[in-house]
């Protein structure tokens, strides 16, 4: 699996929902088990709805320990210092004179658009990424271009 970026937050997030999706899978077992006690399990509802959970939730926890094991913490990188690299947060001044924005550049798993976090993927970001302060950038968006000025940096 490729690595997964994440900042602290997002990496201690992933570990709480590890631990409840296992409490969770204690839990279904036991319904599992109280289900097959009730007889036939051919139109026995109950159990087939808990096996499938089970299924959900075992895979969802397969997922996260292998995102928790290849995680590489923004943190811990080497971010150059006045440069848009992941885990930096930048205000832009959409040109000419228009609004300001404000985006957190991360990991795909963190990416939440509404709470100003976009992937280091996505289109805004890749068109970004390596400029600095006071830089004038043309970027090719899905929906045209997009000229911004670059106002600040800083570590998220």
């Amino acid at each position: 699996m490729p690595e997964v970026y994440l900042s602290r937050v997002g990496f201690e997030k992933l570990r709480k929902e590890l631990e409840e999706l296992k409490k969770e899978k204690v839990r279904l077992s036991e319904e599992i088990g109280e289900a097959a006690s009730q007889g036939d399990l051919k139109e026995n509802f109950g159990y087939h709805a808990a096996k499938a959970r089970q299924a959900d939730t075992l895979r969802r926890i397969a997922e996260l320990e292998q995102k928790l094991l290849s995680a590489r913490l923004f943190d811990e990188l080497k971010i150059p210092n006045g440069e848009i690299r992941i885990g930096t947060k930048v205000i832009l001044e959409e040109l000419p004179g228009k609004e300001s924005q404000e985006w957190a550049i991360v990991g795909a798993e963190e990416a939440d658009a509404g709470e100003g976090k976009i992937s280091v993927h996505a289109p805004l970001a890749q068109g970004l990424l390596g400029h600095k302060v006071g830089e004038k950038v043309t970027i090719q968006l899905p929906r045209g271009p997009l000229t911004v000025k670059v106002v600040k940096i800083e570590r998220i």
